[in-house]
């Protein structure tokens, strides 16, 4: 019979936090969300709310917070370039300083805890597709620079808690992601692209569009979540976390156009200081540590995250 876990989630009213919310309490446990709702949404949450087991709590990581847990998610930082440009400084704050004050809880509760690192650790790359081994090719001193090098330093920290005090650390680096419970007007591509067909307008390209993306359906993130925070083997990562199958952004706008039935245009915008080219995991790691890959192919995704957003519009 399994027990019971307490488990924490920072940034548990955002996209993905909300679906792994869902899946914890799903599975049987007490989940503590807390979120400062800068990007996530009540509404994200709403129904897990009248849940004996849920718990929603508004605070801010960059403030010490104090609980009773077993195992802590963080992912708390707002994650879309609108966004994290929007307060650059906070945005490092709170990738810092809120990893130090949930390391600083796992120690107290002798706690595990996973950190929700990102693809842009490695920038703009010049190996592809990127693998754990690869460095990174990031400007320090650029506009993305506040959540590029705010997440680089989360994952030395957790790397330097583990060796230091010996705490059961895992960290994990989190491609594209996308499906329901999408903060409509976080400004990414996925996003974006449905909301402007659903109404009509000119879907916008920054560049010609042959830069590259790979996208991940959110549920089979959230299962590999879920499968590297209970892995017994002691596998902390880094790990890759998403799908290989890599589409150019003027084709994946097609398949929006296609999919939605939508009469729209596509027109072309300057291009973004530091957007990444090329972007695509190498999850051999995943896949031989943890078995896991993705099985929702895209286009079943897509039409689940369309619906999702024809009922926002």
């Amino acid at each position: 019979m399994q027990t019971m876990k307490r488990i924490l989630i920072t940034g548990g009213a955002g996209f993905i936090g909300s679906h792994l919310c869902k899946r914890l309490l799903l599975d049987g446990n007490h989940v503590i969300c807390l979120d400062n709702f800068f990007t996530g949404r009540v509404e994200n949450v709403k129904k897990l709310l009248s849940h004996n087991n849920f718990k929603l709590v508004e605070h801010d990581v960059i403030e010490k917070y104090s609980e009773k847990v077993d195992e802590i998610y963080n992912l708390a930082c707002p994650a879309s370039p609108p966004h994290y440009q929007y307060d650059p400084i906070k945005t490092t704050k709170t990738s810092i300083l809120g990893i130090m004050n949930m390391l600083d809880l796992a120690l107290e509760n002798k706690a595990k805890i996973l950190q929700a690192s990102t693809s842009e650790v490695y920038g703009d790359p010049n190996v592809h597709p990127q693998n754990e081994e690869y460095w990174g090719n990031v400007n320090p001193i650029g506009i993305r620079s506040c959540y590029d090098e705010g997440k680089r330093c989360a994952e030395t920290l957790m790397a330097d808690y583990h060796r230091t005090h010996s705490l059961e650390t895992r960290i994990v680096r989190i491609f594209n992601t996308y499906g329901p419970n999408m903060d409509p007007k976080d400004g990414r591509v996925v996003s974006n692209f449905i909301i402007q067909a659903l109404k009509g307008e000119d879907i916008t390209i920054y560049g010609d569009g042959s830069q590259t993306r790979s996208f991940c359906y959110v549920d089979d993130l959230v299962e590999s979540l879920v499968k590297m925070m209970g892995n017994p083997q002691g596998f902390i990562g880094p790990v890759n976390l998403g799908n290989t199958g890599e589409t150019s952004i003027l084709d994946f706008a097609k398949i929006i156009i296609q999919l939605t039935g939508a009469k729209s245009k596509i027109v072309h915008l300057p291009l973004p200081l530091d957007d990444p080219k090329q972007r695509k995991p190498d999850i051999s790691l995943a896949k031989r540590e943890l078995n896991w890959e993705p099985r929702v192919n895209v286009e079943d995704g897509l039409l689940k995250t369309i619906e999702y957003f024809k009922e926002l519009v």
